[in-house]
């Protein structure tokens, strides 16, 4: 079988995504180009070789409407003859287009294929593509309560017991690694600066927060609490406030994807190699909780154990998530988000899955593990796992 392998991956810093952010000035389109273009330059890739892009966006709308991926990559300087799609499974769409695409060079459709994907949260805020439709009336026969991911976050949180000490403890911690890991210089090798329009550039996670303690989150109020969804859901502590939650953020990251025979030919290093691919359905309306049956599903298919598994990246859209994972796994917390999670690192949406791949990699290559394991929850109830082996 065709091995399909990571030959190099790269993200920006986040920016905060709100006017103002330090990304907000820059164009969703050039945010993307940015990566794509670092990619081919530093493997000294001729662009016409590269059969597909696929990215994934989520609001699809204004800067990003009218497939931000076709514009981006001609943003970047590709060759018109290079297409590009853009793709929607909510916050996995970037993990979503590097399976795709190292999917279609296992099937042979391609040899040579750029996934990875963009949010500017600040141009295009979250729900700003719904506009006045009602996308889910027609589930409301089946799903009576379909409420928002906070609603998720603080069901998960009541369901795997979670208290709001250990809760912000957790996205202290998250912090805490960030911080640290770039202290060090380690993320260094996986940021592409961003050209802003002042002049200068964008190296450094905006949404790393070096101070924040436990004790300053215990400050904050809970962000969903209404008496309606109080009434609705009396088993609900409201737990769930901004600091233990991931920060809206402007992002984008890629990676250049090949055949091992393509790689060899042109004289390139893989870096990693995709081991198993698994996607699933969960329930809409807790919404968050897909990372645990699609991550059985990826080990089951791979033959590891998560004790196999050297490093774990699971998304911290809201800190419950990869805490209820962890206790579900009994994983190690060393080995969970090691250089901190999207609670410091920021959560641009489209842009996030490839994101945590970057960040993966780059630590299995400075530790020297072999195994590593991306999953995220993703709206309305789904999840991609994704476990690579570094070369």
């Amino acid at each position: 079988m065709t091995n399909a392998v990571i030959v190099d991956i790269a993200r920006t810093a986040s920016g905060k995504g709100k006017p103002g952010g330090a990304l907000s000035g820059v164009h969703p389109a050039d945010l993307f180009a940015t990566v794509i273009r670092a990619l081919v330059e530093r493997n000294d890739l001729d662009p016409a070789l590269v059969e597909d892009v696929i990215g994934g966006c989520v609001a699809q709308y204004g800067d990003q409407a009218l497939n931000v991926t076709r514009t981006a990559l001609l943003a970047a300087g590709l060759p018109v003859e290079v297409p590009g799609t853009t793709i929607d499974r909510q916050c996995g769409s970037s993990q979503q287009a590097a399976h795709f695409a190292a999917q279609g060079v296992i099937a042979g459709a391609y040899d040579i294929v750029i996934a990875g994907g963009v949010e500017s949260m600040s141009r295009a805020p979250m729900g700003s593509s719904v506009g006045p439709g009602t996308p889910f009336g027609p589930l409301a026969a089946r799903f009576p309560s379909l409420p928002n991911q906070g609603i998720g976050a603080e069901l998960v949180a009541s369901r795997w017991k979670l208290d709001r000490d250990r809760i912000d403890a957790y996205s202290a911690e998250s912090h805490r690694r960030a911080a640290t890991t770039a202290i060090s210089g380690s993320f260094g090798p996986e940021i592409v600066p961003v050209a802003l329009p002042d002049g200068g550039s964008h190296v450094v996670d905006e949404t790393v927060r070096p101070t924040t303690t436990a004790e300053g989150l215990g400050g904050l109020k809970p962000s969903f609490f209404t008496e309606e969804m109080a009434a609705r859901y009396p088993e609900i502590g409201w737990h769930i406030t901004p600091g233990n939650s991931s920060p809206l953020t402007d992002g984008a990251s890629a990676a250049l994807i090949m055949s091992e025979e393509k790689a060899a030919e042109l004289g390139l290093t893989p870096r990693a190699r995709f081991h198993t691919f698994a996607v699933t359905g969960s329930d809409p309306e807790i919404m968050l909780t897909g990372p645990i049956p699609a991550t059985h599903k990826a080990l089951k298919k791979s033959g590891l154990s998560i004790d196999d598994i050297d490093a774990y990246e699971v998304n911290e859209a809201f800190a419950p998530v990869p805490m209820a994972w962890a206790q579900e796994f009994n994983a190690d917390p060393v080995r969970l988000n090691p250089r901190g999670g999207a609670i410091a690192l920021g959560h641009p949406l489209g842009g996030s899955g490839t994101r945590l791949m970057t960040t993966l990699l780059n630590h299995l290559e400075e530790t020297g593990g072999r195994y590593g394991l991306q999953t995220m929850c993703e709206g309305g109830g789904m999840a991609n796992a994704t476990i690579i082996e570094r070369l």
